[in-house]
């Protein structure tokens, strides 16, 4: 005969789920089995590294393991796309990088980011550092500015590729501080710094860790970091806001997603399993080793976040006139 406290366990499961009208039972059950967590991005890069980091705290805050998925191409569209389709039931979640709301902006998707996923908590964020190549006389951002005022469009600035963060952090700054840059597009951050270093171009925004060996070895000229306070991993290079561009706050950051439709008690409950697994010292010690900055943000506050930011890309995306071909 059936244990009666496994009868009621069951009987008040099918009551919610009648209450919470067309949410799929699973979604309401008290499931024990791995999470699939879907990182679009190949194994062993950088987003990899730190979706694989999260992964074990928060899996042990969830009594269950949560096992990394690498589903690579076409922009990170495909594995987002995996997730916007799987049931909302907490069983596959997206670890992904603020692309998550510029690409809307830049090419049509066959999800819709901002109604078909449900915003669980940010990782990190990852501030950019304004660098220069080091024969360039410039030693602070006014220098800088003051020259591209007099010379316009003599300057040029490398990208990572179109449409990437690199490129939307110089256009921010070039629309903030009213200066005339060229841009120049690579196909990846290795060949810009290559180029940026031997002098072919002159400026790139870039991420803290991407350069910070660069910087030491003076090969680069750090001017300015994005971020509202100074970046632990480079204390002596001033914000833009000391720079004199307090309105000039432009970071890459890391989050995680669950489908669309997701029912309040399930989003709410991995949204607190991750923000703990965050706060922990050694989890949060390790973020910030790799150059990132660790958040505090989950569940309603890190949804008002994503549409914050899906709006303030959005314009700069249409004032810089980007599009991808």
């Amino acid at each position: 005969m059936m244990n009666l406290a496994i009868l009621l366990r069951r009987a008040a499961i099918g009551l919610i789920a009648l209450a919470a009208g067309s949410a799929p039972l699973a979604a309401w059950a008290d499931e024990t089995g791995p999470v699939r967590l879907v990182a679009p991005y190949p194994a062993g890069g950088p987003a990899d590294v730190v979706a694989r980091l999260v992964a074990e705290p928060i899996g042990r805050e969830l009594a269950r393991p949560v096992i990394i998925d690498n589903r690579a191409g076409a922009s990170g569209t495909i594995g987002a796309g995996a997730v916007a389709r799987a049931e909302p039931d907490g069983s596959t979640l997206l670890f992904n990088t603020s692309i998550q709301v510029v690409l809307p902006h830049l090419m049509s998707l066959p999800y819709d980011t901002m109604k078909e996923f449900t915003p669980l908590a940010q990782v990190n964020s990852i501030p950019f550092v304004l660098v220069i190549n080091r024969d360039l006389p410039f030693k602070s951002v006014a220098d800088l500015v003051a020259y591209a005022k007099a010379n316009p469009g003599k300057l040029n600035y490398a990208s990572n590729s179109p449409g990437s963060a690199s490129h939307l952090a110089a256009e921010q700054f070039k629309r903030i501080a009213g200066v005339d840059i060229a841009h120049v597009p690579y196909k990846g951050s290795a060949p810009a710094l290559t180029d940026l270093i031997g002098g072919r171009v002159q400026i790139m925004f870039e991420q803290g860790p991407s350069v910070l060996s660069f910087l030491k070895g003076g090969q680069l000229r750090a001017l300015a970091v994005t971020s509202p306070e100074r970046a632990a991993i480079l204390p002596d290079v001033p914000t833009f806001g000391e720079a004199g561009y307090p309105a000039f706050i432009y970071s890459n950051w890391q989050g995680i997603w669950g489908p669309g439709n997701m029912p309040p008690a399930v989003a709410q409950k991995f949204s607190q399993a991750i923000e703990r697994a965050l706060q922990q010292p050694a989890v949060r010690q390790r973020l910030i080793d790799l150059g990132t900055q660790p958040s505090n943000l989950s569940g309603t506050a890190f949804r008002d976040f994503t549409e914050q930011q899906y709006h303030y890309v959005g314009d700069i995306v249409r004032a810089a006139k980007i599009k991808l071909n």
